[in-house]
């Protein structure tokens, strides 16, 4: 399928996975005409932390909770899907937005076969670039991802850019790939239960994008914020383009292993005691306790998004505006944390940080459910964006 061929699927049964860095959620859904995703099955089974992040050790153990989410799924005896896609969290990808610059003297005609040239030469040079990263550990690179995010023809953006008369082509696409052997583990968990030929990959810093961007369109400029167990990434969108990602590899995990270490307790027990402590309700002489080592953790985590921004700003501001995604349990502990940072001081910033949580109540109206359906975020973002990719006109 080429760079600007449109997909016409419609009203069909589709099964997503959200294939995160601290759980895994599967929803079956149907890919309505009408833009708005129904969704009638979904389930979500968290990744089991470990006391130290081993990447092997974790995709074992996060191969584990697909197949229990994939098992679920295929129990519930709703169908068979049409169409199977994943999202997968930054632990298992490598994305970067590129941008290809074509000029002449002469006016020439922008076809399908130029746009399909140019891209695969980007496609290979980025390639290129991540290779030595995978065969270093022995491992094949499948292309995964290829978004035109925007096109320019002489200076100005289109949605139909092809067949026109131009002498100047700007395209921004978001590329991404995988290890293959990750990729076919991933897809030999799956067909346990559901057999097909190809499942569609795709990122969720790309999903997540899309969501935020068509749901706000007046608001160019923003932050994507994706707190994971293992990594937090961070995507800023400029002039409603997604233009850099960054990540650094601590997160909500990092929390549950710091304190688990620092308090001599095991890592279940560290995640109670979290879980008490930013709601309050940890008994006084365990809250005195923990308080220092909660915000020295605290303190780690802010210093590495203080300087991922930093190297993700370099000369251009920041915005003020950060969605973030994570479970609502961690939502407000990391919203507040976000808004103490004081980076926005001694760099050109449009305001104060401004925190949005992208959550259920936020996307409400944005999905159907059938009754009885678990409302999660991750999910409802996929299912949002699958649908609009599959049935746009």
């Amino acid at each position: 399928m080429g760079i600007f061929t449109k997909a016409k699927a419609k009203d069909e049964l589709i099964l997503v996975f959200n294939i995160g860095s601290s759980s895994v959620g599967g929803a079956l859904f149907y890919a309505q005409s009408s833009g708005i995703p129904k969704i009638i099955f979904s389930v979500r089974e968290p990744i089991q932390v470990e006391e130290e992040f081993d990447i092997d050790k974790f995709l074992s153990l996060t191969l584990s909770s697909l197949e229990v989410v994939v098992n679920k799924i295929s129990s519930a005896g709703l169908g068979a899907p049409k169409r199977i896609f994943c999202v997968l969290s930054s632990a298992l990808y490598v994305s970067q937005t590129r941008v290809i610059n074509l000029e002449k003297n002469t006016p020439f005609i922008f076809t399908e076969k130029l746009a399909d040239e140019l891209t695969r030469k980007e496609i290979k040079l980025f390639e290129e670039q991540q290779l030595p990263k995978y065969t270093s550990v022995g491992s094949a690179i499948r292309p995964i991802e290829l978004k035109n995010i925007k096109t320019l023809l002489n200076g100005y953006e289109t949605t139909e850019p092809l067949n026109q008369k131009i002498k100047e082509l700007e395209m921004t696409l978001f590329i991404s790939i995988s290890g293959e052997q990750v990729l076919k583990k991933i897809e030999n968990t799956i067909a346990k239960h559901f057999h097909f030929e190809q499942i569609k990959f795709s990122s969720f810093a790309m999903s997540s994008f899309a969501v935020v961007r068509d749901m706000y369109p007046l608001r160019e400029n923003f932050l994507l914020v994706d707190i994971g167990g293992e990594v937090t990434d961070i995507s800023m969108i400029k002039k409603g383009v997604l233009s850099e990602s960054i990540s650094f590899p601590l997160g909500r995990n990092f929390l549950t292993r710091g304190v688990a270490s620092m308090m001599r307790v095991s890592l279940n027990e560290a995640s109670s005691l979290v879980s008490l402590f930013k709601d309050g309700h940890a008994e006084e002489m365990i809250a005195q306790k923990l308080k220092p080592i909660i915000d020295k953790l605290k303190g780690e985590w802010l210093k590495s998004f203080q300087e991922s921004l930093a190297n993700l700003s370099h000369d251009i501001s920041i915005p003020a505006t950060i969605y973030i995604a994570i479970g609502k349990d961690m939502a407000d502990f990391f919203s507040e944390t976000i808004k103490t940072e004081q980076f926005n001081q001694y760099t050109l910033t449009e305001s104060k940080f401004e925190v949005i949580f992208l959550s259920s109540e936020l996307l409400h109206g944005a999905a159907e459910f059938e009754k009885n359906v678990i409302r999660e975020p991750f999910l409802i973002i996929d299912a949002i964006y699958i649908n609009r990719f599959l049935t746009k006109k």
